[in-house]
């Protein structure tokens, strides 16, 4: 099997990452939009939601990534290209959040909206997986040479995790989680507190990439944990105090509404 996998449509030869990539946008956007038919946000200020995940993801997913190798950003001027074509899906959840929180304080927002976004960015997330496994070493999103029997050879002989295709199947298996947490809550009739699926959702990923991070062939500079696994664990602490937030919250209303 060569990598990259070229896809050929008719006359055209597409680079998978290019092509899976734009999928991921497209089918999780259309996802979002059915699925915020739902939301009582008005269009004008879903609209601005949006732009403030879009450009707090595209900010985030860069500075993270700049964090991958210190050893670059002192010297700027050997690697930019490294530097400015790089990007992560932590910090670009991680700067899409910040970007939402912050777009909700101009408009007037608040309650929790990221409900609307758990399915679609799991389904985008799973998509752009795939082109970054067809596109093989030049993504730089492998796993360690292992001896494990999941071994796969990315065409130069060594046999690696694919820690791309690990992290496909980890998603669908959060995905099922969380859908079976809304079904059961809703088969009792007891309704998830708003904001607990999007929760969970950040933490189960966050908690994913931590421990995944240790077969990445990165630099490991920050007490043994790489620029990605740092974020991690700030993001869990975040999102364990939010969890607590939320259940404290709900018990309130819950004593409330008994007496």
């Amino acid at each position: 099997m060569e990598f990259p996998v070229y896809i050929h449509i008719g006359g055209l030869q597409i680079h998978p990452h290019f092509l899976f990539e734009s999928l991921a946008y497209f089918i999780g956007f259309r996802i979002y939009v059915w699925r915020r038919k739902k939301s009582d946000i008005s269009t004008v200020n879903m609209f601005w939601l949006i732009v403030g995940a879009a450009l707090g993801a595209s900010l985030g997913s860069k500075l993270l990534f700049w964090l991958e190798n210190p050893a670059w950003l002192l010297s700027i001027s050997e690697h930019w290209r490294e530097l400015f074509g790089g990007k992560t899906i932590v910090g670009g959840l991680l700067g899409g959040l910040i970007g939402v929180e912050l777009t909700k304080k101009l408009v007037g927002i608040t309650r929790s909206t990221g409900d609307e976004f758990a399915f679609p960015l799991i389904i985008a997330m799973a998509i752009g997986r795939i082109g970054c496994f067809l596109t093989g070493l030049d993504d730089h999103t492998h796993g360690t040479p292992t001896a494990w029997i999941t071994g796969f050879d990315y065409g130069d002989g060594v046999l690696r995790h694919p820690t791309q295709l690990y992290e496909i199947g980890f998603l669908f298996f959060l995905a099922f989680a969380l859908f079976a947490a809304k079904k059961t809550s809703a088969a009792r009739r007891q309704e998830l507190p708003n904001g607990l699926i999007y929760i969970w959702f950040m933490f189960g990923y966050l908690a994913f990439r931590f421990v995944i991070d240790f077969i990445k062939p990165t630099p490991h500079p920050y007490f043994g944990l790489n620029n990605i696994q740092l974020a991690c664990v700030l993001g869990m602490m975040y999102f364990a105090y939010r969890m607590f937030a939320v259940s404290r919250n709900a018990n309130i209303l819950k004593g409330s509404h008994a007496s």
